[in-house]
Order: C-alpha cells, then structure tokens, then sequence
C-alpha cells in the first residue's frame, strides 16, 4: 500500500479503492464477502455498490494491518 494512501474516518470506497487497502483479487473479495469473512457492501443505487469506511477499517485490524 503506498504510504501516501489513508483510510478516511467516515464516507464509503468502491471495490477498487477497497483492493488498494486489501490487496487481493476481486473474486477473492467477493468469496470472503459470501463466505463472511468481508463485509458486505452498501447499495448507494441501482447499480452501484460501495463499503463503509469503518466497515474496511475493522477489517484492516482484523486482518493485522494499519489503516
């Protein structure tokens, strides 16, 4: 992750800037969303999905890193 990169507070991130913070493969995120190990995103419209930050931030710590 490049230093340069922080997580916000509050707000939501798109599946791309979520694999910025969790660099996997986005079926990988998507396994760990159906297996429940990730959270599940937030439809902000039809077709349009995105993660609280809090969300991604828990996540983070779960996962031993640094937001």
């Amino acid at each position: 992750m490049d230093n340069s990169t922080k997580l916000s507070e509050i707000g939501f991130l798109r599946l791309p800037q979520v694999l910025q913070f969790i660099p996997i493969s986005k079926t990988a995120f998507y396994d760990g969303i159906r297996e429940g190990r990730f959270p599940s995103p937030v439809k902000l419209s039809e077709r349009t999905s995105a993660w609280r930050c809090e969300d991604i931030r828990k996540l983070i710590e779960e996962l031993g890193g640094d937001a």
